[in-house]
């Protein structure tokens, strides 16, 4: 079951938004609403946020994102369209409902910190759990405890005004993880901050993420933010939900022309991973072949190496096309693994850390699981061509992803990317 999901979300301001609603279900736009003195904030958003999942609303100013999760959090009730938050109809709450619902099911993280400036640090971290009636000593426990996770610990003492931005933000943070809800709502909370200080804070929130498994849905209009965090992201534009995927997705398979060019000048080194981008490993070897067979497979896949691959899947080296060559003329039997370091990467490794392993060695690049097991490879052809784009149809290109060769007359690249 998602921990919050979104059905035909939509949010019209103006004296009669339920004709707007008509008005859109016949077909209607934004500036004809507007004729009749309506605003079409939101429109028909549905998606879902999975539980543990970082999920990631992008948009520029008047996109709608900011009325997105007023409507989510219960700040603003949707003209129409259902809300659910572990599988509760949260659209048309009672208001003490509502506020059980924030109390324990929800915490928020503003942009602007909204600390209370005469309460201490501690004591605002706590407040949450104050209103929620938990004891004094219980609180104050579980707000150093909150502290301590965003590297403000032995801060409780001071006031707001003594901290920096930065690091009333970290309170802030602390606040919504004390109140020890499953789900967390970020409205824009990092673009306040420097950007040094706001990288600081992504770092931040990544490593509490891999520790505590929050539901997190993070508002942003910064690009580069929303790659960098979100598990899946939704682009929003003019008030509608235009695309949700990954931030490989939405790289390589844009939904339309709006988002291409939306990501055309992503640094896509930083954004893909090697899982993303490797091929399936078919061009391997076992360590007991022979040099006969393991120069028939590099001429069938136009290679000038070849990576060793144990029964259990592990790589235990590789063979070059000199090497191989030489043993077939010579008549030896036994397979010439090279003493090339073989690179070992993970497949959540950015391509931007690829990058020297492939200027380094004459092996591929493998993609090896935690137990070590060949997942995937990277020919340095691959890792070049993965920045310069989403991928074309070409009838070059095998649907195994290996390729059948170059056409006559052009240089072969094999995947180690030698000529």
């Amino acid at each position: 079951m998602p921990a919050i999901e979104a059905s035909g979300l939509t949010k019209i301001f103006g004296r009669r938004p339920q004709r707007g609603v008509r008005m859109l279900q016949d077909g209607a736009d934004r500036a004809e609403l507007r004729k009749e003195g309506l605003t079409a904030a939101v429109i028909d958003a549905t998606f879902d946020v999975q539980p543990g999942e970082i999920f990631v609303v992008m948009g520029l100013s008047g996109s709608g994102k900011s009325t997105l999760i007023r409507m989510v959090n219960g700040l603003l009730e949707p003209t129409d369209g259902v809300i659910t938050i572990d599988g509760q109809d949260v659209t048309h709450l009672s208001a003490n409902a509502l506020r059980e619902v924030r109390r324990t099911k929800v915490s928020m993280v503003f942009q602007h910190f909204a600390l209370l400036p005469h309460r201490t640090v501690g004591e605002n971290a706590a407040y949450p759990m104050q209103l929620r009636g938990v004891n004094k000593a219980e609180r104050e426990a579980r707000a150093e405890e909150a502290l301590g996770m965003v590297g403000l610990g032995g801060w409780g003492g001071y006031m707001p005004d003594q901290l920096s931005g930065g690091m009333r933000q970290r309170v802030g943070l602390a606040r919504a993880l004390a109140a020890g809800t499953d789900v967390m709502l970020m409205d824009e909370a990092f673009s306040a901050l420097d950007p040094l200080i706001r990288k600081e804070m992504q770092d931040q929130l990544l490593e509490l993420q891999s520790e505590l498994g929050k539901t997190i849905l993070f508002i942003t209009h910064d690009l580069n933010e929303a790659m960098r965090l979100g598990d899946r992201i939704a682009m929003m534009r003019d008030g509608r939900v235009v695309q949700v995927g990954t931030s490989e997705e939405i790289l390589n398979e844009p939904a339309n022309d709006y988002v291409a060019q939306f990501v055309a000048d992503v640094d896509r080194s930083r954004v893909l991973t090697a899982g993303a981008v490797m091929e399936r490993p078919v061009a391997v070897v076992g360590p007991d072949s022979g040099p006969k067979a393991a120069h028939k497979l590099m001429r069938e896949h136009q290679t000038s190496s070849l990576l060793v691959v144990g029964r259990d899947r592990t790589v235990a080296g590789a063979v070059l096309e000199s090497d191989v060559a030489d043993a077939v003329r010579r008549g030896v039997e036994k397979l010439p693994i090279s003493d090339v370091p073989v690179p070992r990467v993970s497949p959540d490794a950015a391509l931007a850390e690829l990058f020297h392993h492939a200027a380094e060695s004459k092996a591929p690049i493998a993609v090896v699981g935690e137990s070590g097991r060949l997942e995937g490879v990277i020919p340095r052809v691959t890792l070049l061509s993965a920045l310069s784009g989403p991928p074309t149809d070409s009838p070059d290109v095998a649907a195994d992803g290996q390729g059948e060769g170059p056409a006559d007359g052009e240089p072969v690249l094999d995947p180690a990317g030698a000529k």
